[in-house]
């Protein structure tokens, strides 16, 4: 279709501006799509994934994308920037929305933006071309940590029939962070949208899985996007030995770069990923607010939400499993 066309024709284009993204939130979520594109004699010169979210934490938001790390404009020429940011804005403006969120990688020259770059930054790296080039690129700590895994028994299965398996360990890993999970729907439309372009690594030790990750694939970059080991099984370092498979596996693929996604700024999160050979970037998300409103911040860093994690924490993980997808839709 044009827009992926398009989408793939951009340098900056991700997978999460492209139609797949559109069906898997809506498949999920059920949010209303309002995407948008500019076009000069039938051919995109500009466009917008964008979606109206209507929730207590969110308001009444347009946001690109929600649940992505990425999103936002993406144009060939600064006129068909600005008439699809004029577009998006007459648009909120109708449905009265509180404000306009574009998760750019890049950010838009446009004084009625507002540009938040001190919450998120993301990482990206190349592969290098053998094992023992990509091996020796990893610093000599995460080295040392690799080997520590290897030595503890881990092994390294991709298998995408053990999406069961996953499920259970992504949602004790985000109950231990104070994060509400996300249905299993999320990572079986993951699954079936990306078809040979998603990849599933479960990691285990004795037989039985302590974590693993889904990741996406895209054009020459794997995108590890959701990931995730038991709490308890932390002394083992699965989590090293986990991504350095993955940069292994998708080098065998034909990866050429390796996208660890986002982080917020000065977490442990971030720091693991420094501690992996990783440059943080920042990332520079805009805003659109109504009458020059304060930005949102519906984030867990807001000190508002520390009672609210710390008890999340405490609660028996069956019970995060009902919960938790009912809660998370709120904060896209």
């Amino acid at each position: 279709m044009k827009w992926d066309r398009f989408i793939d024709s951009r340098e900056n284009g991700t997978v999460l501006h492209k139609s797949i993204w559109k069906r898997i939130i809506e498949e999920t979520f059920h949010y209303k799509s309002c995407y948008f594109l500019t076009e000069d004699e039938g051919e995109i010169k500009a466009v917008l994934p964008l979606f109206h979210i209507k929730s207590h934490f969110a308001g009444n938001s347009l946001i690109s994308s929600p649940f992505a790390v990425y999103g936002g404009v993406l144009a060939e020429n600064k006129e068909a920037e600005r008439a699809i940011l004029a577009s998006v804005r007459k648009f909120s403006h109708e449905i009265n929305a509180d404000y306009v969120e574009l998760r750019q990688l890049d950010s838009l020259d446009d004084e009625q933006l507002q540009t938040r770059d001190s919450l998120y930054c993301t990482f990206k790296k190349p592969l290098l071309p053998t094992f023992d080039e990509n091996f020796a690129n990893l610093p000599k700590e995460a080295r040392r940590m690799v080997r520590k895994g290897i030595k503890n028994g881990l092994t390294a299965t991709f298998d995408i029939n053990r999406l069961d398996e996953f499920y259970n360990i992504y949602a004790a890993s985000v109950r231990h962070l104070g994060t509400p999970v996300f249905s299993k729907k999320l990572f079986k439309n993951c699954v079936e949208e990306f078809q040979d372009n998603v990849d599933l690594l479960i990691i285990s030790q004795n037989n039985k899985p302590i974590a693993g990750v889904l990741s996406f694939y895209y054009r020459d970059t794997v995108l590890p996007y959701y990931g995730g080991s038991l709490p308890e099984a932390r002394a083992a370092s699965p989590n090293n030995f986990m991504y350095w498979s993955l940069m292994e596996r998708a080098r065998e693929r034909g990866a050429k770069y390796f996208d660890f996604g986002r982080s917020k700024i000065g977490t442990g999160a971030a720091k693991f990923k420094q501690h992996m050979g990783f440059e943080p970037a920042a990332l520079p998300y805009q805003y659109y607010m109504k009458n020059g409103n304060d930005l949102p911040d519906n984030n867990p860093m807001n000190p508002k939400f520390k009672f609210a994690i710390n008890l999340w924490k405490r609660l028996p993980l069956g019970l995060t499993k009902w919960v938790g997808p009912s809660i998370v839709k709120h904060f896209p």
